[in-house]
């Protein structure tokens, strides 16, 4: 089941054209961390914040909308959030969190939560998590290259980027578009990104990404009990638009071709994994 278990699948848009308008496509975390936080689901989330240098996320504890409105916008290199659960129960005191992060740090969540070593406070703190789609990700280093060498756009110019329809885009602040194939981006991948199986955060209470919706909206997906509800309440509330799955296109198809095609690649990888060296492989990070 490459999509992983869920409870429902719809396609979906922020209400907030504030939200709307700044955020990489349906503006689904940024608003539903300001509804769990408004509501009192969260008392703060942990999300990617700008740092030093353009594009280069850090992580931060957004306790305010505001907060959360400054972070907005997808960064295609690693952001540590995991590394900020212990800072956010003792130096910020949240008993309620929300994080948002990759499949493979929703993994490590969810790892904490079941065996808590060094994160004696984190297990009961976890209200909301929040995963995105993720193909790879991308060192700054690389990304820094493929943005300034071969897209020829300064980093601190671009004001978005996007990978989408088989192509890495770089949107600059003068309204320009520069793109390049994904083909030539492989070479600037992380290289544990190559044994991961999970492209849709199978482990999130909620996990969206762009793959399967119409520009300007993203895919849903709630899968534990704690994510339909709080998605429930969010759409009660007036929050989202949303619209069946089933009723758009490319749809859930395109979703379950990429996690498929994500599962086969990365398959290969371990299984050379295995053999490689001399007697003895390298471990399989799921057995």
């Amino acid at each position: 089941m490459v999509l992983g278990n869920y409870k429902n699948c719809v396609s979906a848009r922020a209400a907030d054209p504030a939200i709307l308008t700044a955020s990489q496509d349906g503006g689904i975390v940024t608003q539903l961390f300001a509804f769990a936080l408004e509501e009192g689901i969260i008392d703060g989330a942990i999300v990617a914040g700008q740092g030093d240098e353009p594009f280069k996320p850090e992580p931060v504890v957004a306790t305010t909308v505001a907060e959360l409105m400054e972070a907005r916008g997808t960064r295609y290199t690693i952001c540590p959030n995991v590394s900020m659960i212990k800072e956010a129960t003792r130096s910020y005191g949240l008993d309620k969190v929300g994080i948002v992060g990759t499949p493979c740090q929703i993994q490590a969540v969810r790892k904490a939560q079941l065996y808590p070593m060094g994160m004696r406070s984190v297990p009961d703190k976890i209200a909301l998590a929040i995963g995105i789609f993720c193909m790879e990700n991308f060192p700054y280093q690389g990304l820094e290259t493929m943005v300034e060498d071969l897209c020829n756009v300064k980093m601190e110019n671009a004001v978005k980027m996007d990978i989408g329809k088989g192509k890495f885009s770089v949107y600059t602040e003068r309204g320009a578009v520069s793109q390049i194939p994904l083909k030539l981006t492989h070479k600037f991948e992380q290289g544990g990104c190559h044994v991961c199986l999970d492209y849709v955060a199978n482990l999130a209470d909620v996990s969206t990404g762009s793959v399967g919706s119409p520009d300007g909206w993203s895919t849903v997906f709630t899968r534990t009990k704690a994510g339909e509800t709080i998605w429930g309440k969010a759409i009660e509330a007036g929050y989202f638009e949303t619209k069946p799955i089933a009723d758009v296109k490319p749809g859930l198809d395109l979703v379950t071709k990429l996690a498929t095609e994500k599962i086969t690649k990365n398959q290969k990888t371990l299984e050379g994994r295995a053999t490689f060296g001399v007697d003895k492989g390298l471990r399989n990070p799921y057995i």
